[in-house]
């Protein structure tokens, strides 16, 4: 390296968003104009299997990517139905198999979104019978039927039932930790489908033996452009101010996500959100981590999923003010409603701080303590001891361990992920689990 005289770069080879390549001849024509030189050998790889990834939250590790050196492997004991596939979500997928001793989950496979990601896929489905022995008897996926680990799961030729997804993140926690019911699942991320037909992503759910609901929530507002949202977080950021402000969100071109918009494109957007065409309802907290990124001016764009909410959080750094947004619980409305947190008065002082100079790293420190205290706040309503965290939003290491301080503070008992990744690379085993768990209670498990 050093006769070199400049850098050289040894890893495994994948374009983005496709699996490791895993055959030589398959890396000269995948990797063609990527790799300057390829580092071979004669014996085959049998399957592709990742890096793993962690970070250390409240003194421990917590897996965000669990791959090579952990998978596959049994993931959560105890006596269970055996022959139950799960097949995970649409990314971040993984796939999980039950047997008499627990659940095997398997390596991170990662999206689905190409044809060689939903391969890698389905080899790992055909997998676990074989590393188990046991040839699955029933199929489980998310509720989503668009989603590809769906169609696979409709294609096996077995029985299929589906779990909702922030259900699935619930399930999860519990599975690993070894939490039986009743427990309150805060189940945080950027999209889930929800029985009701929106797009679910800040939920509040009580689990108990006969079964779940949802309690609490975000309040909902609309994503113009769908699914462009997760790519552009200015999207968020105008269809939370068209949520609080109306028709006058538009004139508000001295912020950052409004002014990066033309006049053109304003004038389409106005007419999504007024018809509410192409502009599904959502309760995520992570577009709302996406949409206040965007009013501090930190990104517009994301290059990959989740930029805008990681650089949302390393802007409050080590800040310890004590300073906190609102966001009051407002009550639920007619039998068995959810209360909804109300991010409004957030959104106001936090607009009022940004107007008089507040760094963003001060907001963002506010937005991080006033959703700590809110989970609080929620469990103190329902009273549940056990109170887990769980979904993408989890990763977030402030987040976390603001919201554990909190509740431990209150007399909880939070529980949250650490070999399992919060995100949806734990779906698969939540799905197995809670449809184990439904078979042993004679319940019917499709939710």
């Amino acid at each position: 390296m050093r006769e070199l005289g400049f850098p050289l770069i040894a890893t495994s080879g994948n374009v983005t968003d496709e699996p490791i390549v895993i055959d030589e001849h398959e890396a000269l024509r995948r990797l063609a104009g990527i790799a300057d030189l390829y580092l071979v050998h004669d014996r085959p790889i049998v399957r592709p299997v990742d890096d793993s990834v962690m970070r250390v939250v409240c003194g421990r590790e917590l897996m965000l990517r669990r791959a090579r050196g952990y998978a596959p492997a049994r993931v959560a004991g105890g006596e269970m139905p055996s022959g139950i596939l799960a097949l995970g979500g649409h990314l971040k997928a993984s796939v999980a198999l039950t047997h008499a001793g627990g659940v095997v989950l398997s390596q991170h496979i990662g999206d689905l979104e190409t044809v060689d990601a939903r391969v890698a896929h389905a080899r790992a489905v055909a997998d676990m019978g074989l590393l188990t022995g046991r040839p699955p008897r029933l199929a489980v996926r998310d509720l989503h039927p668009d989603y590809a680990s769906s169609r696979t799961a409709e294609a096996l030729g077995l029985p299929v039932v589906s779990v909702q997804h922030h259900l699935a993140h619930v399930a999860a926690c519990m599975a690993e930790n070894g939490v039986a019911p009743p427990v309150l699942g805060v189940a945080w991320d950027g999209t889930g489908l929800g029985p009701d037909g929106t797009v679910w992503g800040g939920e509040f759910l009580l689990v108990t033996e006969a079964g779940w609901r949802r309690v609490a929530h975000l309040r909902r507002f609309r994503l113009p452009g769908g699914d462009a949202v997760a790519r552009e977080p200015r999207r968020a950021a105008l269809g939370l101010l068209y949520e609080a402000f109306g028709e006058s969100a538009f004139t508000m071109t001295h912020l950052p996500p409004v002014a990066a918009f033309s006049d053109t494109e304003r004038a389409i957007l106005r007419t999504m959100l007024a018809r509410g065409l192409n502009a599904p309802l959502t309760s995520s907290i992570g577009r709302l981590f996406d949409a206040f990124a965007a009013l501090c001016g930190l990104r517009q764009r994301a290059n990959y999923e989740g930029q805008a909410a990681g650089e949302l959080e390393w802007a409050a750094g080590d800040r310890a003010s004590g300073r906190s947004y609102d966001f009051p619980l407002l009550d639920a409305v007619g039998v068995g409603g959810a209360h909804v947190l109300n991010w409004q008065p957030a959104l106001e002082t936090a607009l009022t701080d940004l107007s008089a100079g507040v760094p963003p790293g001060s907001v963002s420190e506010a937005l991080h303590n006033g959703l700590a205290a809110a989970i609080t706040a929620v469990a103190e309503g329902i009273g549940e001891r056990h109170v887990l965290l769980t979904g993408g939003c989890f990763q977030n290491v402030r987040l976390t361990e603001g919201a554990v301080d909190a509740l431990r503070a209150a007399g909880f008992a939070p529980v949250w992920h650490q070999r399992i990744p919060p995100n949806d690379g734990g779906l698969a085993l939540g799905q197995a689990a809670w449809v184990a768990w439904s078979e042993q209670r004679g319940q019917v498990p499709c939710a």
